[in-house]
């Protein structure tokens, strides 16, 4: 039995779950337990996970135990998100809910947000994809949101969701440089995230992948460059290819 689902059982032992997930959150602390988070968004149902969500910055601030309840309330939005989409029903209710609190202060309900949307992604990646690109057009978090959501390994197997994606990456890479305040807490986390997106989009699909890379080598832009240098120190860049990585980060 792994971790989650032992968590599973435990919750279905219980009438409330309150006390039981404050205890076992896991915060304060560096990590808040991904595995119960996930047991909940398995087990909960809608009006316990829009409880838990509503719980704001105020009463539920970063690190504190209320927080993991805002989370696994976010988490748990995507469930119901695509159990909407394999009835062929997407609802748009749970997507502008999602999108509010991609904008939330505390980080880790804005990485609550892209991995529910990614559990819409393993139900329906079209619809997932067709959302994202409405979010990419947006402002810096839902665009964070969006990148975040779509540079998952497991979610680009298939070589035109790929190919999707780098579109995408590209659309959101190609707003940074007209960014007037790059000081901005929500410009800051979205050129972090570009940080990793782009190497996890180009392993996906290396040849255009890399290519796609390559053109965003001649910007002047210096979000750009720091975003492409980032990439070039991933692990699973220089998996792929270690001699491009080498040439590119001596041309840097």
């Amino acid at each position: 039995m792994t971790k989650v689902e032992d968590y599973r059982h435990r919750l279905r032992q219980l009438e409330v779950w309150d006390a039981f997930l404050l205890e076992e959150s896991g915060l304060p602390g560096p990590r808040g337990n991904l595995e119960l988070a996930r047991a909940v968004a398995d087990e909960g149902d809608e009006t316990l996970f829009h409880r838990y969500r509503a719980l704001d910055a105020g009463s539920a601030p970063t690190n504190d135990p209320h927080e993991f309840l805002a989370f696994c309330g976010v988490l748990g939005l995507g469930r119901l998100l695509a159990e909407s989409a394999a009835e062929g029903a997407l609802r748009a209710d749970l997507l502008a809910e999602l999108r509010r609190h991609a904008a939330d202060p505390r980080w880790r309900l804005r990485e609550a947000v892209a991995q529910a949307l990614q559990w819409l992604g393993r139900a329906d990646m079209e619809a997932l994809l067709a959302e994202m690109e409405a979010w990419a057009q947006r402002q810096p978090l839902e665009q964070r949101a969006a990148a975040a959501a779509v540079c998952e390994p497991a979610l680009l197997a298939e070589a035109q969701h790929a190919r999707q994606v780098l579109d995408l990456l590209d659309r959101i890479t190609a707003t940074i440089p007209g960014v007037v305040d790059r000081r901005d807490d929500g410009f800051r986390a979205l050129r972090k995230a570009l940080g990793y997106c782009w190497s996890v989009a180009a392993v996906a699909l290396p040849a255009e992948g890399l290519a796609r890379m390559e053109a965003w080598f001649s910007s002047p832009d210096p979000d750009v460059a720091w975003i492409l240098r980032q990439n070039l120190q991933k692990k699973r860049l220089a998996r792929l290819d270690p001699a491009w990585v080498a040439r590119w980060t001596l041309a840097r």
